[in-house]
């Protein structure tokens, strides 16, 4: 069970309520308090002051993922270290080189892997400043790397979207036409031999590709239920995939056709 709501603050308390409801999708009064340890009074109060900020939609004795958009904002999302996700971003952030440059597209995989990159103690000890630079175009982010004075951070401009916190479109790609990049770590919705990586959003696509163009090296950061998968707009084909980190219920036979087709795959 969650640490007691009376050892929680209200952010830390609305942090893992809109975590729960990312896994449910639906919560009920009850399903909260008995997660949470908290009063029934709280979860009402939280959930009308959340439903106030458009983040979830209130419904007879509970709530539901807010219609606005057909999943949580990736920052409520969080990836613990003893998950799948969790130990993916871990192992994809040792991978990134100090004084380089680095990119980051949306999503919770990508988010974590930037969140562990920015807790690495060899880069806040470092004597080169910025000690990396990271450049992508997830808001979230940008939030969370413009606060390390070891990082210096680019942000793409663009129109975000509310599912992902990606901007993109003409002035995303404007920026990121003038830049280089080291190494890409790619967030994905499916990714395969056959298809390379892909994801279910035609404008998230473009943008990706182009930062898989602008990148010396590739790193697809994949929970193991996409592996194997296609979704509908290509990103890159596998031959631009350099390194493919996953979990190990990524299926057997898909892992060895990625690497029969050149893709390093490591599996947490």
């Amino acid at each position: 069970m969650t640490p007691t709501g009376r050892a929680m603050d209200r952010g830390t308390r609305w942090s893992a309520l809109l975590g729960l409801l990312a896994e449910h999708g639906r919560l009920s009064v009850a399903q909260v308090v008995d997660e949470l340890g908290v009063s029934e009074a709280t979860v009402r109060r939280d959930f009308g002051e959340l439903a106030a900020q458009q983040l979830v939609t209130r419904t007879h004795g509970g709530v539901v993922a807010t219609a606005v958009a057909y999943d949580l904002p990736a920052r409520y999302k969080q990836a613990s270290g003893d998950t799948a996700k969790g130990r993916i971003a871990a192992a994809a952030a040792e991978l990134a080189v100090e004084g380089s440059v680095v990119g980051f597209n949306g999503g919770t995989t990508t988010s974590a892997t930037a969140r562990r990159l920015a807790a690495r103690s060899d880069l806040a000890s470092s004597t080169e400043r910025p000690a990396i630079t990271v450049v992508t175009n997830a808001l979230n982010i940008a939030t969370e790397m413009v606060l390390r004075p070891f990082i210096r951070c680019v942000s793409l401009g663009g129109v975000a979207r509310q599912e992902s916190y990606e901007l993109s479109g003409p002035l995303a790609s404007m920026v990121l036409n003038e830049l280089w990049l080291d190494t890409v770590f790619l967030g994905v919705d499916a990714v395969s031999a056959p298809a390379g990586a892909t994801c279910r959003h035609e404008g998230e696509a473009g943008i990706n590709a182009l930062m898989v163009q602008r990148s010396d090296r590739v790193v697809v950061v994949a929970t193991g239920d996409k592996v194997g998968r296609r979704a509908f707009a290509r990103i890159c084909p596998t031959a631009r995939i350099d390194v493919l980190v996953t979990d190990r219920t990524a299926p057997g036979d898909d892992v060895r056709a990625l690497r029969a087709a050149g893709v390093t795959v490591e599996q947490v």
